[in-house]
């Protein structure tokens, strides 16, 4: 299967530069896989969408300082985003300009005024151009200091107001990128959700590199995920459970919920009774690096929530996987004749 499949032309004024207010009053389009019908609405019309019993599960990560600005001793500047913690003092992170740090230097970052500089060791390039970076100090304590919020690399406004980049429910620290489909939801309308017999339950998945990594290889199967962490509290294992009881559908907020979903998920939609612990009672969590394409069977989701995104990324093929992808491909070309607005700050979907 080719990548170029994937791909679409994109008018440059659709990428929202900015969120809108309130979060819900952006537009979301209505997928219907069985009629291949597509309606138009606004998010805040998506209770009509939701039945009693269904169970909506959102992605609480949160965004952190990710990134960092630094120089080598030489004096030249550099720029760090962190992917993820491998412990306390090494992290993988992507460095800018990447030619000009080579393995064994060093990265010097300003840690404020009541603290000296913090170094990093850098090491080896891995296999998607990220590094190892291995610092002086548990990073933890310091981020707040030494880093900010990251936006992605399309959005070029500033940003007044960094909360805007969290969800409402952002609870747990560790993505470089938000998990924006949830960024639509308001307090208000989370309870007005739950007030209709709609359960809200919650998984973490810590965001990598691949939400705006373009595939680089001209065939789909030959792409490398990039590996995430993952955790579904026990509070969420027993609604996926009490969701099939009732027949009420399973719809993720987000990829990122659909891929931790389908990774804890068995052949009858349901949790593997196999993975550790066997009675769930701590919750499960792990590492995933899950890849959805079209010819993937989804087991356990039935309905999702997603914005738009980009060409050839491994996003557009899990909800080409999930919708098909003639569906979405029209999907998309209607709403660029609509004139949505698309990506991180943009408009949603709900595919059912």
């Amino acid at each position: 299967m080719k990548v170029s499949e994937f791909d679409y032309e994109l008018p440059q004024e659709l990428i929202a530069q900015h969120p809108l207010e309130p979060r819900d009053s952006s537009r979301l389009m209505a997928v219907d896989r069985d009629a291949g019908a597509i309606e138009h609405r606004h998010f805040r019309d998506i209770l009509g969408l939701l039945h009693p019993n269904d169970l909506l599960v959102a992605n609480d990560s949160r965004v952190m300082p990710a990134r960092l600005r630094g120089r080598k001793p030489t004096g030249a500047r550099i720029e760090v985003l962190l992917l993820r913690r491998i412990s306390p003092e090494r992290w993988e992170a992507l460095v800018k300009p990447s030619r000009r740090v080579q393995p064994g230097s060093t990265i010097m970052f300003d840690g404020g005024e009541d603290s000296n500089h913090v170094q990093a060791l850098v090491g080896e390039r891995t296999a998607i151009g990220s590094r190892f970076l291995d610092f002086a100090a548990p990073l933890d304590p310091l981020l707040p200091r030494l880093g900010e919020v990251p936006l992605p690399p399309y959005i070029h406004s500033v940003l007044a107001d960094p909360e805007r980049y969290q969800t409402v429910y952002a609870r747990e620290q560790g993505s470089a990128a938000a998990p924006t489909a949830g960024l639509h939801f308001t307090p208000e309308l989370l309870e007005e959700v739950r007030s209709r017999g709609v359960k809200v339950s919650f998984v973490t998945l810590h965001i990598g590199i691949d939400t705006f990594r373009p595939l680089i290889t001209d065939n789909v199967e030959d792409h490398d995920i990039h590996t995430e962490w993952y955790y579904v509290p026990p509070a969420t294992l027993e609604e996926i459970r009490l969701a099939r009881e009732r027949r009420g559908r399973i719809i993720a907020v987000g990829t990122t919920a659909v891929r931790v979903l389908e990774t804890v998920a068995d052949g009858r939609g349901l949790v593997r009774t196999e993975m550790p612990p066997a009675d769930c009672s701590n919750g499960l969590s792990g590492w995933t690096k899950l890849y959805i394409y079209p010819g993937y069977s989804f087991r356990m989701v039935d309905a999702m929530i997603t914005n738009f995104h980009l060409p050839r990324s491994s996003l557009v093929l899990l909800v080409s996987a999930f919708a098909g992808r003639d569906l979405i491909r029209r999907a998309y070309a209607e709403a660029i004749r609509e004139k949505y607005r698309f990506f991180s700050f943009g408009d949603a979907m709900f595919i059912a």
